[in-house]
């Protein structure tokens, strides 16, 4: 499963680079240039054919949009994953902190219920762990 990744990233990199290659060529065109350009073109071609050709093998691959949104603003995608991990974190840290400070509601509503409600509250306990 690895090597057809590497596969596909090999090709996506040649394919960038003759995309730049040809940028360059076609910015500063000159007429004698003409027979490199149109080798150029043809590799161009070539590996675009090979990716085509890959696709079959990396059709399963679920990536997240965000990834491509990534990629459009020119950041690096492979930061996308460790800025996901810290997002995540972050969230973590949030909601566990609600639920310590839940947990610390229920302890006090229930010594305060004990104080005012003694009787009901055993009930509650009761019906509870007959539920468990």
């Amino acid at each position: 499963m690895a090597d057809k990744f590497e596969q596909l990233e090999q090709q996506l990199e040649l394919f960038i680079e003759h995309s730049r290659q040809l940028g360059i060529m076609v910015a500063d065109f000159q007429p004698q240039s003409q027979e490199v350009l149109n080798k150029k073109l043809n590799n161009m071609i070539t590996v675009m054919k090979d990716l085509d050709r890959m696709r079959g093998s990396v059709q399963d691959v679920q990536v997240p949009v965000d990834v491509f949104e990534y990629i459009d603003q020119g950041r690096n995608p492979q930061l996308y994953t460790k800025e996901c991990m810290e997002k995540s974190k972050a969230k973590n840290e949030e909601v566990r902190g609600k639920i310590e400070a839940l947990n610390k509601l229920r302890g006090h509503l229930m010594v305060e219920l004990n104080k005012t409600f003694p009787h009901e509250l055993n009930k509650y306990r009761a019906m509870r762990e007959e539920r468990q």
